[in-house]
């Protein structure tokens, strides 16, 4: 029994692998390390100012490749398998999760030590921007019958990070440089952002309701 079911979980895996968008993923990590390293390709070296925003553009580069992580254009034909929505989205996740920890790591050596802001505030927005495009994701399969979400949740994450330094309140401020008094405040912000996305995350990750009731009574 033991090792039927370590050939399903292996069988899953593999299944579930082959479905993740790594192409879209991957171009999304090649063009973040680009952002990071186009300074040292123009021969220059970017202040501390400068090396926090390139950081944060090549986190929400990144972002915007995860926000494809839940497409799936065969979801209405996957619906009724044995394995619920929710193990199939967390394992997505886990598959790409080392990646993604790999892929911020180079993207903090890109950024000459000198100009290197504070790692762990800046990871925490880098995390919290990928929570946020995974749980729109989430919530866009959850709510909608749209088999691929990722194009509409790329535009809305990129129209909010463009619009959202003049549409939040500067009590709120979530993008300020580092040494600023509110530096620390506003990183508080980051984690609260970071746990509501993670929040909505799991709660969207199950299947509707409706979709369960319709599947027992088609059984």
């Amino acid at each position: 029994m033991g090792r039927r079911r370590s050939g399903v979980s292996r069988g899953l895996v593999v299944a579930v692998g082959r479905t993740v968008p790594w192409r879209v993923v991957g171009v999304g990590a090649v063009v973040g390390l680009l952002v990071v390293w186009l300074p040292r390709l123009l021969g220059g070296t970017p202040d501390a100012w400068l090396g926090l925003n390139l950081l944060r553009a090549a986190a929400l580069v990144f972002a915007l490749g995860l926000a494809f992580l839940l497409d799936d254009p065969a979801r209405r034909l996957t619906t009724p398998v044995p394995t619920r929505r929710w193990a199939r989205t967390g394992l997505r996740v886990a598959l790409v999760t080392p990646v993604a920890a790999v892929w911020w790591t180079a993207a903090l050596l890109l950024v000459p030590a000198q100009s290197r802001p504070p790692v762990g505030p800046v990871t925490l927005e880098a995390g919290a921007t990928a929570a946020l495009a995974l749980a729109a994701a989430c919530v866009v399969v959850r709510f909608t019958e749209e088999p691929e979400p990722g194009a509409s949740v790329a535009a809305g994450l990129l129209t909010f990070a463009l619009l959202a330094p003049a549409l939040i309140p500067s009590r709120w401020d979530l993008f300020v440089p580092v040494g600023d008094p509110a530096w620390a405040a506003a990183h508080v912000r980051w984690a609260a952002v970071l746990t509501a996305a993670v929040v909505t995350a799991v709660l969207c990750a199950p299947e509707p309701v409706r979709s369960l009731r319709s599947l027992r009574a088609a059984s």
